[in-house]
C-alpha cells in the first residue's frame, strides 16, 4: 500500500518500488509484520493466546493505516490499491509463476518436514517438551515459513479472502486427520482458487477480482461451521 499510494510523492519509497517492485514490497513487508507481531509476543517465550491477540492489534493498526492512505491516495492509486486490497490474478502472467513456484519448492517441503512437530505441539508446551521437541525453535520455524508462504501468495495476487480459513476445514472432514492436512489443503486451495478465478471472469457480465468470489463462497461455510460448533 507505501509502495502504490506514496512511491509518486516520496523520493525513498519510489526509489524502493524502482528497486524491488511491488510484489517483492509486499513480501518484505509482511516478514516485517511477522517479526514484530513476534518481538512483542515474546515474554521467555510464545504462548498461542498471546502471539493471536499481538496479530490482531497489529493488523488493526495495519487496516486503520490502510484506510488512511486510501483517504489520501489519488483517486487512480486509490483505485488501483482497492483492486490489490481484493486480491485479484488479473494481468498475472508466468513472470508473477516463478516466483511463487521457486518459493513451494522450497519451502512446501519445509513445512511438511516441520508438520511433524505440530502433534506434539498441541498437546501443551510441556508435553512437547517431555517429548524431545524444542517447543520454541519448532514454532518459530513453523511460523516463518507459514508467513513467507502467504506473504509470497499475497505479493503475487493480493490479499485473497478465505482460501486459508475455509479450506484445511474442508480438507480436515474429507480426509478425517485429526488436524488440516498441508499438501491436501495446498491441492484444494489452489482448487478453489481456479474454480473462483474462472466465476469471476465468466458468470457476470463484469468481471469481478477473484477475492469476492472466494469471500462469496468462504464466508457462508465458514459461519456454517461456527455454528455447527456452537450447538456442538
Amino acid at each position: 500500500m507505501i509502495v502504490i499510494v506514496l512511491g509518486g510523492s516520496l523520493p525513498v519509497v519510489a526509489s524502493i518500488s524502482d528497486l524491488v517492485g511491488l510484489p517483492l514490497a509486499a513480501l518484505l513487508g509482511g516478514l516485517l509484520t511477522a517479526v514484530i507481531v513476534y518481538g512483542l509476543s515474546w515474554r521467555r517465550g510464545i504462548e498461542g493466546y498471546r502471539l493471536v491477540l499481538v496479530g490482531v492489534g497489529v493488523g488493526a493498526v495495519a487496516e486503520a493505516l490502510t484506510s488512511w492512505m486510501l483517504v489520501y491516495a489519488d483517486i487512480t492509486d486509490a483505485a488501483r490499491a482497492t483492486v490489490w486490497l481484493t486480491g485479484s490474478l488479473n494481468a498475472r502472467g508466468w513472470e508473477h509463476v516463478v516466483p511463487v513456484a521457486t518459493a513451494l519448492a522450497v519451502l512446501v517441503p519445509i513445512g511438511l518436514l516441520l508438520a511433524f512437530g505440530l502433534g506434539a505441539l498441541q498437546l501443551g508446551d510441556d508435553t512437547a517438551r517431555s517429548l524431545g521437541v524444542r517447543v520454541d525453535r519448532a514454532r518459530s520455524a513453523l511460523l516463518l515459513t507459514a508467513v513467507g508462504l502467504a506473504a509470497i501468495a499475497t505479493a503475487s495476487a493480493g490479499p485473497i479472502a478465505f482460501v486459508a480459513l475455509v479450506v484445511p476445514q474442508v480438507c480436515l472432514r474429507l480426509v478425517g486427520f485429526p488436524r488440516p492436512p498441508l499438501l491436501a489443503s495446498t491441492v484444494y486451495g489452489a482448487l478453489l482458487l481456479l474454480i473462483s478465478d474462472v466465476i469471476a471472469r465468466t458468470a457476470l457480465p463484469v468481471e469481478l477480482p477473484v477475492g469476492i468470489i472466494t469471500a462469496i463462497l468462504g464466508a457462508p461455510y465458514l459461519i456454517w461451521l461456527l455454528v455447527r460448533g456452537n450447538r456442538a
